[in-house]
């Protein structure tokens, strides 16, 4: 402006304004590179994420399809299919094998999955507070978690061992008369549960760990204030604080428990795949290899296959229940 004004008082004409910087175009909506440009918007996510649904694809929707293909066929090994529709099912409704399993499944389920997470709270509740060395005993419980499934079980089955174990030479120094843990019924499935148990305690206590580092320590903090002892904390801050979490380990734990195979079926050695000589132990894992891969029966072994999996959507339906009923009543 003040270039302006010089120019006005001297009588020449003011100077040209600057000419606009040179705008370059987009291209033309018909022309190829508008037309790849949108192509790469469009299809570029789609090319990132083809890799996981063809790798599951492959490897898990097509043999989930082809298994309930033939749970509804006689299949035999080398065998051609024939048509039974819904025969293999009826049969194992009739097979007492099959609920004998289903039986073994629950009742070991539930000796491992309770005293597990059980134990898993107390140690987190442990490691939670300061203790000296809190590093080393976090990845001391993680220990059992990353040994084989097999060096365990072989280890334990040692230890139960009836004539020469440890457990019963132990209950001996105490009184007790040796148990038969391999060909009882209720003894073997403790055994096996014992396992399991070991294995995955440490792991659930981390997981419950990391979930009480999350409760705001004012609610421990006003607790105190109102008298409440640490037991009474845990109860009434620390539990339903973690609420959520307990429930899905008790899934996971569950949904484990229902595809349990290779702790009993390296514990009862040579007939670890019948499960013991009376199939005391034997879990629908077992039953469904054995059909399987033992006698033969394709067919039958996927319809186990199927069943397990309808239990296991089952298991996931009530988890989704008792997940929305626990939220209208925080809601509330």
């Amino acid at each position: 402006m003040a270039t302006s004004l010089r120019a006005a008082a001297d009588g020449s004409p003011p100077p040209a304004p600057p000419s606009p910087a040179p705008h370059t175009s987009p291209p033309s909506p018909g022309g190829w590179r508008s037309r790849l440009y949108r192509w790469d918007l469009r299809l570029s996510p789609y090319a990132f994420v083809a890799p996981f649904f063809l790798t599951f694809a492959a490897f898990g929707l097509f043999p989930l399809i082809y298994t309930g293909w033939l749970s509804l066929h006689r299949v035999e090994l080398g065998g051609d299919a024939q048509w039974k529709g819904l025969e293999n099912y009826t049969d194992l409704a009739d097979s007492a094998f099959f609920w004998k399993a289903l039986s073994n499944t629950f009742t070991i389920g539930v000796i491992s999955t309770v005293p597990q997470l059980l134990m898993a709270l107390g140690l987190a509740h442990l490691l939670n507070y300061r203790l000296r060395g809190r590093g080393f005993f976090r990845v001391a419980v993680l220990a059992p978690y990353a040994t084989s499934i097999a060096a365990a079980t072989l280890v334990f089955a040692q230890l139960f061992n009836t004539d020469y174990g440890l457990i019963n030479t132990a209950l001996g120094w105490v009184g007790f008369d040796p148990v038969d843990w391999e060909s009882s019924k209720w003894p073997s499935q403790v055994a096996i549960s014992t396992i399991v148990t070991w294995r995955w305690t440490g792991y659930n206590a981390l997981i419950y760990l990391a979930a009480m580092q999350a409760v705001p320590q004012d609610l421990y903090e006003a607790a105190a204030l109102d008298g409440a002892s640490r037991w009474r904390q845990f109860l009434s801050v620390t539990i339903p604080s973690i609420r959520p979490t307990i429930l899905f380990t008790i899934v996971v734990s569950t949904i484990g428990a229902t595809q349990l195979f290779g702790e009993p079926m390296i514990f009862g050695g040579s007939l670890g795949v019948s499960g013991g000589s009376g199939n005391q132990f034997q879990t629908l894992s077992l039953l469904m290899y054995e059909k399987g891969w033992v006698t033969g029966a394709l067919g039958q072994a996927s319809a186990i296959a199927w069943v397990m999996l309808l239990l296991l959507l089952l298991i996931g339906a009530v988890q989704t229940l008792v997940s929305r009923a626990n939220r209208r009543k925080l809601g509330a």
